[in-house]
């Protein structure tokens, strides 16, 4: 799709200095658009997402976005915040305002009129502004108000044209008319084939032949390492030599007592000493390589990148049937699902395929034949190019 056969600007907004989840997935969209027909730009905070995206020739457009809840100066960094997007949105021309995290899309839809207006250089008009929403609440994890919570959202949805939902629970969350596209996440699977675990398992003191469960996440408690401790302390009873493998730190700089809770759970449970912490990992991929089955044994999750990461991995998925896995893991094909919050149900998943070598196998390509076809960059980009070729067709009308 071309604007009078010239490419359509497209302004993404993020909010993040570092790099998690949502912005893995906004690089990988960026290194797979269609740049024939849409030319990306990205109004950012310095660090290191924008520094990724350069090294993509993305265009950045540094912004202020600080932190808004509990701020003593909400108003006036709102108002910096906007301002700076309809002006980055001015400069570059953009057809589309592509907002990536819930921070980006709160500044965003507060400078909708004004955007709007800057934009289509008409006053008044609305923005084409996509919210490209991630989560199940406004904050990480459940809302504390939750009537609070979907009124919000009401009024962000209200000023966008368009939603986009990383998966189908989270589009059932969404409150409003607001047109809504689900578009799952995606791995770039070719990275993680053939990935050495050797040089991991010899840092680690994991034999060759060893048998791993693991678990990859920020170490915070919605993430429910500690529901994958207990589940490990019941297998470790059951199996001999296999390690549990606890991938994950705090990356975007979260209070970090919830390790040192770990750790102690960990002795507590007689596991210690066969139980790893890694600590945070720039690159995951060989850790996953490391090991024979992955265990998410967290809160549901609005999608759960490392799910895929893991399938990519050729590693089946152990997991409890709620949020976005049951959109992920085909059950009994590429993993295991369990009822929510079962742990005993959790560990008997992880014993069945840990004894059942040829079928843990089996399921693990599958697993990375599905990471391959259903999860495909490609895939994402086109179903969300779709999306704003819809928007500016509306723009235009």
């Amino acid at each position: 799709m071309t604007v009078l056969g010239a490419p359509a600007a497209v302004l993404f907004v993020d909010h993040a200095r570092a790099i998690g989840g949502a912005e893995k997935s906004l690089l990988l969209l960026l290194e797979h658009m269609d740049r024939d027909s849409w030319v990306p730009y990205l109004a950012c905070q310095s660090g290191l997402l924008a520094d990724a995206a350069r090294d993509l020739d993305v265009a950045v457009i540094d912004v202020p976005l600080p932190r808004l809840r509990r701020s003593v100066r909400i108003a006036a960094d709102l108002r910096s915040g906007a301002g700076a997007i309809q002006r980055a949105a001015a400069e570059v021309g953009a057809a589309v305002v592509h907002s990536n995290t819930v921070r980006a899309t709160t500044y965003a839809a507060f400078a909708t009129t004004a955007v709007g207006a800057a934009l289509s250089r008409a006053p008044g008009a609305q923005a084409s502004l996509v919210w490209h929403m991630r989560d199940f609440s406004l904050g990480e994890g459940p809302p504390r108000h939750g009537r609070l919570d979907t009124a919000m959202k009401r009024v962000i949805a209200s000023r966008c044209v368009h939603i986009i939902a990383n998966s189908q629970a989270v589009a059932e969350t969404l409150p409003g008319r607001t047109p809504i596209t689900v578009v799952h996440n995606a791995v770039d699977a070719s990275s993680y084939r053939d990935v050495d675990p050797t040089p991991f398992r010899e840092r680690y003191g994991l034999r060759a032949d060893q048998l791993v469960i693991g678990t990859v996440g920020r170490l915070r408690p919605w993430k429910g390492q500690d529901r994958f401790l207990r589940v490990a302390a019941t297998v470790l009873r059951q199996v001999d030599d296999v390690t549990a493998l606890v991938v994950g730190g705090t990356v975007l700089a979260e209070p970090d007592s919830y390790g040192e809770e770990l750790r102690a759970l960990a002795e507590r449970l007689g596991i210690a000493d066969r139980v790893v912490f890694t600590g945070h990992l720039e690159d995951v991929r060989p850790a996953l390589a490391a090991m024979d089955v992955f265990v998410h044994a967290g809160a549901p999750e609005p999608f759960g990148l490392v799910n895929i990461e893991a399938m990519a991995s050729a590693l089946p998925v152990v997991a409890f049937a709620h949020g976005a896995l049951p959109e992920i893991v085909a059950d009994g094909r590429t993993g295991l699902l369990v009822p929510p919050g079962d742990e005993r149900a959790l560990a008997e998943a992880v014993l069945r395929l840990l004894r059942n070598p040829e079928e843990r196998r089996a399921m693990g390509e599958s697993a990375r034949a599905r990471a391959v076809s259903a999860f495909s960059p490609e895939r994402m980009a086109s179903e969300i190019e779709a999306v704003w070729s819809v928007v500016y067709s509306r723009r235009e009308a």
